[in-house]
């Protein structure tokens, strides 16, 4: 039986690029259905108090999201996908500094959409949308958390986050105990300190 799986990601989060290539790996072991959903980091840290260098990341967090909002929107899912395994891979992988408007132009480019798609940055009328998406995921998991927020048939967390993409049977171990642990309502958190830095390969 497939399972049914939402995801919500900002582009700019690592944890969630990690999180979201290891729910590809799960696909090729497990016979889940991904469908994937816009969360603004920006959004969710509006009103928080955070770092001011934190808050300066964020300055232009709204943009991408914006851009990947207008490619769901008149494009769907599958293309909202493309969209974010290119910003994901530039920003990510290769590490680029900035998801800034020459890399998302490239991106749009690379997956055959219309590269006018870029002007969605600066397009505010895409921000009750995005807000609408992210609170469907925050909702059902609390907003002391952030991406990656993950629903299975209905039952919602936070995480997994793994500090590297694991691959084959392992993703698929991962993926297991998530469904396990995710299946009782009373299970809240389980955590412990990262002990690595993240590694995009």
């Amino acid at each position: 039986m497939t399972t049914n799986v939402d995801f919500w990601f900002d582009p700019l989060c690592p944890f969630a690029w990690i999180t979201s290539r290891t729910m590809l790996e799960v696909q090729k072991v497990r016979d889940i259905r991904v469908t994937w959903h816009i969360m603004s980091l920006a959004y969710l840290n509006e009103d928080k108090d955070i770092s001011d260098s934190y808050r300066a990341g964020l300055a232009d967090a709204w943009k991408p999201v914006r851009v990947c909002m207008a490619v769901e929107q008149a494009y769907g899912q599958e293309r909202l996908a493309d969209l974010y395994t290119a910003l994901g891979t530039r920003k990510h992988t290769l590490g680029a500094d900035k998801l800034d408007a020459t890399l998302i132009t490239a991106a749009l480019v690379e997956t055959g959409l219309p590269s006018t798609l870029v002007d969605a940055m600066e397009d505010q009328s895409y921000d009750d949308a995005i807000r609408t998406s992210h609170r469907e995921g925050m909702d059902q998991v609390g907003h002391d958390v952030g991406t990656p927020t993950i629903a299975i048939d209905g039952q919602a967390f936070f995480g997994p986050v793994l500090t590297r993409i694991p691959k084959g049977e392992d993703a698929g171990t991962i993926w297991d105990g998530a469904v396990a642990l995710s299946s009782f309502p009373y299970f809240a958190e389980l955590k412990r300190s990262r002990q690595s830095e993240l590694v995009f390969d």
